[in-house]
């Protein structure tokens, strides 16, 4: 199961976002989200739990948890919305 993380402090490594998971069950991956032209944290990451059951306790027990100071906010991932093409009809008049 996908697992969204956010409101991470910028200093938070996918090592650390993954040791906050482990306690609850196996973890597949673990990815804190970095600027593609800076490479500094975005402050939210994605956890990849093996178990479904491990995942939903994680989340209910993790959200609005303080991890260095913050409170994070932890809910089960949405799946990526496909972007669809827009027509636009330019009419001039």
């Amino acid at each position: 199961m996908n697992i969204y993380v956010s409101n991470l402090d910028y200093q938070v490594e996918d090592d650390d976002l993954r040791g906050f998971f482990e306690d609850y069950g196996q973890v597949d991956s673990a990815r804190v989200i970095t600027d593609r032209e800076t490479g500094r944290s975005r402050g939210f990451g994605f956890v990849e739990m093996a178990e479904d059951e491990a995942a939903e306790k994680a989340v209910k027990e993790l959200n609005g948890a303080h991890v260095k100071g913050r409170a994070i906010n932890v809910a089960i991932a949405k799946p990526r919305e496909e972007k669809s093409e827009r027509s636009f009809s330019a009419k001039r008049y």
